[in-house]
């Protein structure tokens, strides 16, 4: 494996906590996480000893590699079939032009209600918090995505009384920084018809330091509900780090989505391991959610009689807690559609739903 970041406990000088590896990081150490991401695929082939082989890599110049090293510390070295490089790694499957793949699959265009807010669903109202994210997911449903400049407006929140819940999203919010975040929160708690807040994050799985106490302050003193909805796609993704972000945020709810991905975690005994990993870690599994026909991505594509086959040999290996909801998200759909075991769809109004499969 990559050499893992130094430890957080020589890296600044908090707390006899800190040195007993519990609790928040400093404030700078995700920062640094952040500026020490590996963004040209030689590099990371190089630290995974797999140069030289056969080159699967690809420069993508709109939507380059980028993966922090503590992800890329996970991985096993000299396979190219590893789970977490092939959510990271540009290939040449990548350039293909299949049919009835887009770049805009769930016509977010048509729910922008102002630059920045998505209307998809009644009683939530989406803000793209930020376009940027920390690692570069190969089957993001937002890789295309035109994202605006500058911070979302909270007018179309404060003039709709129906919205009980404000969900951010991105790119990743939890790139914003802690003084921004902890504005943006204080925005919204000021709005009394809102209750609830939910926040779609992939960066305490792949940059666990960004769990900070000036973060936990933020999410576990709000009026708001708080519910935060990691994005985990397989148990390997699961350290001891992210054991100790996710403790650390354990004053909130914790919610797990992950995306079916061919080649990735498509098969029963990998996706019950995932949800028995992350119920130890304190995390419920939420949603598995069908990926999404995305320009570049189908090589990532599961079929719906696969899919509904593997949830239910899922289903038969774990108790219903642990067992995700196999979904998926049709345009214009009042709810997220769910894969029943005949393998056609039907409306999921039973849950609530999910904003995206990258956050």
């Amino acid at each position: 494996m990559i050499p893992a970041a130094p430890s957080a406990t020589k890296l600044g000088p908090e707390s006899a906590q800190l040195e007993a590896g519990a609790g928040p990081w400093p404030a700078e150490d995700w920062r640094r996480e952040l500026r020490r991401a590996i963004t040209d695929s030689s590099q990371l082939l190089r630290l995974l000893d797999l140069e030289g082989k056969s080159a699967h890599a690809v420069v993508d110049e709109r939507f380059p590699l980028r993966v922090p090293r503590p992800f890329a510390a996970r991985m096993k070295r000299g396979d190219w079939a590893d789970p977490l490089l092939r959510q990271v790694l540009p290939t040449r499957q990548e350039t293909l032009d299949v049919q009835g793949y887009g770049a805009d699959p769930l016509q977010e265009a048509a729910v922008a209600i102002a630059p920045g807010v998505l209307k998809k669903y009644a009683g939530r109202t989406l803000l793209l918090a930020t376009g940027a994210c920390a690692v570069h997911c190969r089957y993001c449903f937002r890789r295309h995505f035109p994202y605006q400049s500058g911070a979302p407006s909270l007018a179309p929140v404060r003039t709709d009384p129906s919205t009980r819940e404000v969900i951010l999203s991105g790119g990743d919010p939890l790139l914003l920084a802690d003084a921004r975040l902890q504005r943006l929160v204080a925005d919204i708690e000021a709005i009394r018809h809102v209750s609830r807040l939910r926040i779609h994050t992939r960066l305490p799985v792949v940059i666990p330091q960004r769990v900070t106490a000036a973060l936990v302050d933020v999410l576990t003193t709000s009026r708001l509900r708080v519910t935060v909805v990691l994005h985990v796609n397989h148990g390997a993704e699961i350290d001891a780090d992210c054991h100790r972000a996710f403790a650390a945020l354990g004053g909130v709810t914790l919610l797990n989505q992950s995306v079916l991905l061919g080649g990735v975690n498509d098969d029963a005994a990998v996706l019950a391991e995932l949800s028995e990993r992350l119920f130890d870690a304190g995390v419920l599994p939420y949603y598995l959610h069908m990926p999404d026909a995305v320009a570049g991505t189908a090589h990532f594509d599961v079929s719906d009689a696969r899919a509904v086959a593997i949830h239910r040999d899922l289903t038969a290996r774990l108790p219903g807690y642990l067992v995700p909801r196999l979904v998926r998200e049709v345009p214009g759909g009042e709810a997220k559609t769910a894969l029943d075991a005949s393998g056609t769809g039907v409306f999921d109004g039973g849950m609530p739903d999910r904003d995206s499969p990258c956050p």
